[in-house]
């Protein structure tokens, strides 16, 4: 296996096929080998493709991101003619195929990607961590009794092992950013609106909550990648303010002295905070200090109103209860409640019986909120706010996929993701903590809408300051 190309990240990939020092058959082909060695121990990849990548990297490939070979999460960014599952073990049962490619995987075609195959994620993608019936768990990297996170669990796997350098992933309640916490690796959750998942409907789930992007290891591959998947596409609903210049010009620019709040516990009563995702926060904010940031002990009162998560709730489960009658119509046949896991199970009666009056005030006062958050930016003068990713380190295999029990425990841990994809804002995850038994920790910044720039300014300042693209897990290319 040639060396050079293991921990390549994409933007290296594309830049040795262009001055043909490596081809996209050779690209492919070794990440194919990583894959089928890797993946017996991690099962990140659960539908492989890679008779037929092999045969598209043959073709005429062009585009930035030329003979890169990718991975798609198997929830969104479907492609025609091939399985997408969601998790869920009825669609594995059926065969279930896709009708359409999606904008995402148009997109990533039109850039010279190849597609090696589909990763794994929990049932619809409803909780944060990664082990559906259907397809067994994905493991942690670093340590294969933990977790990955979720939802882009098997994307997250795939990358911090060194698959492939980039996976499609997305996020609804935290689910780039809880991955690439947990697996150490760069998790960027863009604005609402800046990446179109259409043409199939899917902008109203979650209110607009979920949005698609990648997991990688370098900032700079993640904003390069943003550019490639941005942008807005005929009958979108939600439509982010266009850049004053490409995300990758980002990287290595001066983002100056910024103004960072910070917060490292809990902001709703009733919740402790988890000591190291706290010396998490307390090191980033060491760090930060010593690039020249201002930073102070502050963040959105709004964050800690009790009646969000009962609020975020109503959002999920009338989001599964619609999954039903969606997978029933495409499967042809009544999709039963019980064939569902036990907790989407619970999760599709409480949505069943919310009335739609009662739907739509939560979609108003969710709209209220967001304006009593985003005051932390506008009028209070912030720049970003920095808390921890989770309130927990990476979760035992099984200890949040319990029924009932692991719910309550996800509650716990989902203290500081979920707020910011109801209020659209962009926010990424930095692999800047590891616990003494060597586990990764992520630590969250949040920005202002639309300000994707001054994230990636910070990340790479970061990223250059304090590298993280030398560590490896222990399960590795």
């Amino acid at each position: 296996m040639d060396e050079r190309l293991v921990w390549a990240d994409a933007v290296e990939q594309a830049t040795l096929v262009t001055n043909g020092k490596a081809t996209p058959s050779e690209l492919v082909d070794q990440a194919i080998a990583r894959i089928e060695r890797l993946n017996p121990e991690l099962n990140a990849v659960i539908h492989e493709r890679f008779e037929a990548a092999r045969k598209e990297a043959t073709g005429s490939l062009n585009g930035p991101f030329a003979g890169v070979p990718v991975l798609l999460k198997d929830l969104g960014a479907p492609i025609a003619g091939e399985p997408h599952h969601a998790g869920l073990g009825v669609a594995k049962q059926a065969g279930f195929r896709a009708p359409i490619d999606s904008f995402i995987t148009e997109k990533l075609r039109a850039a010279g990607c190849v597609i090696l195959g589909r990763t794994n994620c929990p049932e619809l993608g409803t909780t944060i961590t990664t082990e559906p019936l259907a397809y067994g768990p994905s493991r942690n990297p670093w340590n294969t009794d933990h977790t990955t996170g979720g939802s882009s669990g098997g994307s997250a796997a795939a990358v911090s092992s060194g698959m492939v350098a980039v996976a499609h992933a997305n996020d609804g309640g935290g689910s780039i950013r809880i991955p690439a916490a947990n697996c150490g690796l760069f998790g960027l959750k863009p604005s609402r609106g800046r990446v179109s998942p259409g043409p199939e409907p899917s902008e109203a789930a979650w209110a607009g909550s979920t949005i698609d992007h990648v997991v990688t290891r370098t900032v700079r591959d993640s904003a390069a990648m943003l550019d490639m998947l941005a942008g807005e596409m005929a009958g979108d609903l939600f439509v982010a303010p266009p850049p004053s210049r490409p995300f990758a010009d980002e990287v290595g620019a001066d983002p100056g002295s910024l103004r960072i709040g910070w917060l490292d516990h809990p902001a709703m009563d009733g919740f402790e905070a988890d000591a190291e995702c706290a010396a998490a926060v307390g090191g980033a904010r060491d760090l930060l200090d010593s690039l020249g940031h201002r930073l102070e002990e502050a963040y959105p009162v709004a964050m800690g109103e009790a009646d969000f998560t009962r609020n975020f709730l109503v959002l999920i489960t009338t989001a599964v209860a619609q999954s039903l009658v969606h997978w029933s119509e495409v499967l042809g046949r009544d999709v039963s409640p019980a064939e569902l896991e036990p907790d989407n199970q619970m999760f599709q009666a409480l949505g069943a019986s919310v009335s739609g009056t009662t739907y739509l005030q939560t979609v108003l006062w969710f709209e209220a909120w967001r304006r009593r958050m985003a005051t932390f930016w506008s009028d209070d003068g912030y720049d970003l706010l920095c808390t921890p990713v989770l309130n927990m380190t990476p979760a035992r295999i099984g200890e949040l996929s319990e029924p009932i029990l692991g719910q309550q425990k996800v509650i716990q841990a989902l203290q500081y993701t979920a707020q910011f994809n109801v209020t659209g804002q962009p926010a990424m995850s930095l692999p800047l903590h590891v616990t003494p038994d060597g586990l990764p920790v992520g630590v969250q910044l949040v920005a202002a809408y639309g300000r994707e720039d001054i994230l990636l300014r910070l990340a790479s300042q970061v990223e250059e300051a304090s590298p993280w693209a030398g560590r490896t897990p222990r399960v590795h290319a």
